[in-house]
């Protein structure tokens, strides 16, 4: 440990003496993951100006840690390596260590994950990247243990392999960062394609997918196993167009299997990250904002098709997690929780028998065994040592109803009981050492749950979900919002700080949009094409089209990247296309058009050659290719005849079309501001009246809610 430094940081002075409880550079820091390394022996700096001066002093090279707070390998390669002093030692003589945060800068992190991916063939977290004080990498690993074992060099020897080769070797340090820079150049750079965006492709995509089921247990791998909820989305649109069965039967295994896995938490609800397994049984316990929205979008869809209670209970349950667990008291949605508790993944969720025993009587026992798959010796297997350790993660053995039914009860009964038992069971586990909580709040993933939750509101009209979406949007656009009105991406503890990203505009225009859907009050719609704008003038590539991920004023770490692949969440330009073509049809301003049409030519080649891999941008894709509808309800809101008419379209899925709500009374001037056209719309015969318009033609309005569904229905909508 360095015996004292003095630190300018944030325009303030900062001594840290070793008396000082042990704290380095992050001490300053907001991030909780960086907090939770302020007192490593690892002299860490933050990602900073001082970090690369000093190394460039010193001429020593960086070595980066890119993470998140709720990362179990993270905490492991920190309780390894990184508390350890020896280690430590080795670290601050060879390197200036860097920490990074991936959720707050996921500029950096996708940099250098693109980098590791390259060199090693693989990726995850922590990434571990050293490289010169010019910021660029020459070594690429993952987690790496504190020994070598298993073909994985440990830090205790590849440290004093850097040093060699940085004081021997420049050269070839100088070659290896030379070609890293010329792949990553190649890779960001995106060419107007000839491929075409359209039903072919999304057929492609469905066949791989398709091919790619688990027929047993639902989802598209084996083990480890991710929910996909872009795929499911994408699937259920190609039902719609195609009407393929089998598409929407892939849909509905896999939400029924999540639901009844271990991946879902019995108890508290909410889903965690994925299961380790194929059986969605052993999950990795954290749990992450944005997979609760990802997922309550699914379900509110495939309830919206199929009106399967279940998944409106799930969706509900969902919102409950969120409200209990994830909510700010600002309004704002925190960012997720840990894995692990008193230093082991999965504890707060797992119970030995004996823990039930002490909980439930012989008889709630008896049918936590039946429902829930409780075993004498346990029926969870550890990830790490490959066998049960005696603890239980509660599952759906069977359904309700089919338990119901073997035991001559009507579910009604089977309810009652079981609420009991689960009402003693979380009560004790609440008594428990609780996961970490990330708290802080990012705009973008706030943004998709925004989304989620005014979509679920319009799907199931419960105010529970809109009361949410409306109290965190507020806080967004009054906490997450710059001088200029551009968008800062994280706040915590009253401090909203770095500039905003690609995915905090389009989510959040996202949001804004479901919720003018959702309340028709024309502030949202207002917010969304100011948000617009400003994401055309800052992030839009004006030579190849597409948007940056970074604006053009902000840092350029290495490269400009322009992110595409969907993964856990749907990438920024993904929901870009969305919303263009969203506003397109609100509006009619062709410009918009024409924009999401360079988008899609930007990115046509690389989607062409592995669509399955872009379900999101998919799902806009299907959208483009239409039909699309234009709806106008112009009635009075609270009326029968308008709320009938809005009841019967949010209970009808209609993935391609927007909805616009003129009302006969009050100050349209807004509204006629963003949607000059509207003015025309009037009510006939007195009546709420819908006009419907889709590929240039617009069909005769009707007063009647029968008429309005058949019309959309011959249209194809």
């Amino acid at each position: 440990m360095v015996d004292e430094w003095i630190v300018l940081y944030r325009g303030e002075k900062m001594e840290i003496h070793k008396d000082d409880d042990q704290y380095n550079r992050l001490k300053l820091e907001k991030s909780p993951y960086l907090i939770q390394h302020a007192r490593n022996p690892v002299g860490w700096y933050p990602w900073s100006d001082e970090a690369f001066l000093t190394a460039q002093r010193k001429n020593i090279p960086i070595f980066l840690s890119i993470g998140y707070s709720t990362c179990h390998w993270c905490h492991v390669m920190a309780h390894e390596c990184f508390e350890d002093e020896e280690i430590a030692d080795d670290m601050n003589r060879a390197f200036i260590s860097i920490k990074v945060d991936r959720e707050e800068r996921p500029d950096i992190d996708s940099t250098y994950m693109t980098v590791c991916q390259m060199m090693t063939g693989s990726g995850g977290w922590p990434l571990s990247i050293i490289m010169t004080p010019e910021k660029k990498p020459f070594f690429a690993a993952t987690y790496i243990p504190k020994e070598s074992s298993f073909g994985r060099i440990g830090m205790r020897e590849l440290i004093p392999m850097i040093e060699r080769l940085w004081r021997e070797e420049p050269g070839r340090i100088e070659r290896i960062t030379e070609e890293v820079e010329k792949a990553l150049q190649k890779y960001s750079l995106t060419h107007k394609g000839e491929a075409n965006v359209d039903e072919d492709l999304l057929e492609k995509a469905f066949k791989v997918l398709s091919s790619s089921f688990d027929e047993e247990k639902g989802g598209f791998s084996g083990a480890p196993k991710f929910p996909t909820p872009s795929h499911l989305l994408f699937l259920m649109r190609y039902w719609k167009r195609k009407g393929e069965v089998r598409a929407l039967e892939m849909v509905e295994k896999t939400l029924s299997s999540m639901r009844h896995g271990g991946i879902y938490d019995q108890l508290g609800f909410g889903f965690h990250r994925y299961s380790t397994d194929a059986e969605w049984l052993v999950p990795h316990f954290e749990k992450m904002l944005y997979d609760q929205a990802f997922l309550m979008l699914a379900y509110s869809e495939a309830y919206q098709i199929t009106a399967r209670e279940e998944y409106r209970r799930t969706a509900l349950e969902i919102l409950r997690y969120v409200e209990r667990s994830l909510t700010a008291p600002e309004g704002g949605f925190f960012s997720a929780e840990d894995a692990d508790s008193e230093g082991e993944e999965g504890r707060f969720y797992l119970w030995t028998h004996s823990e039930i025993e002490t909980v439930l009587d012989q008889e709630e026992i008896a049918i936590c065994q039946k429902i829930f798959g409780i075993e004498p010796d346990g029926n969870f297997v550890d990830e790490v040592h490959r066998m049960k350790n005696g603890r239980n993660i509660l599952y759906l053995r069977i359904p309700f109803d089919e338990y119901a039914r073997s035991m001559r009860r009507t579910e009604g009964e089977v309810s009652k009981t079981l609420d009991r038992i689960l009402t003693k069971l979380y009560s004790a586990r609440d008594e428990r050492i609780h996961p970490h909580l990330d708290d802080k709040v990012l705009t973008d993933w706030n943004g998709l749950m925004v989304a989620a939750l005014a979509r679920a509101a319009q799907i199931f009209g419960e105010s529970a979900f809109l009361s949410a979406a409306e109290r965190a949007c507020a806080f967004l656009l009054q906490k997450m919002r710059g001088k200029g009105g551009e968008l800062l991406h994280r706040y915590r503890e009253g401090e909203s700080a770095i500039t905003g990203f690609l995915s905090d505009y389009t989510f959040l225009i996202w949001g804004l949009l479901e919720l003018y859907e959702a309340t028709f009050d024309e502030q949202y719609l207002e917010t969304a094409f100011q948000l617009n704008e400003h994401l055309f003038n800052h992030f839009w590539d004006k030579e190849n089209g597409g948007y940056f991920m970074t604006s053009h004023d902000g840092e350029k770490v290495l490269i400009r990247t322009k992110e595409l692949y969907d993964g856990a969440l749907p990438s920024g330009n993904s929901v870009a296309l969305l919303n263009l073509l969203r506003m397109h049809f609100l509006t009619g301003r062709q410009e918009l058009r024409e924009r999401a049409d360079e988008l899609i030519e930007a990115f046509a080649s690389q989607v062409a050659r592995d669509p399955a891999a872009y379900t999101s941008f998919l799902c806009s894709v299907d959208f483009n290719i239409g039909p699309g509808a234009q709806i106008v309800i112009v009635g009075e809101r609270g009326r029968e005849d308008s709320e009938e008419m809005l009841r019967a379209l949010r209970r009808s899925y209609l993935p391609n079309k927007v909805l616009i709500f003129k009302s006969i009374h009050g100050d349209q001037v807004l509204l006629q501001r963003i949607i000059p056209f509207i003015k025309e719309h009037k009510p006939v015969d007195g009546k709420a009246t819908c006009y419907i318009c889709s590929n240039f033609s617009c069909a005769q309005p009707t007063t009647n809610s029968i008429r309005m569904l058949e019309t959309l229905k011959e249209i194809g909508i």
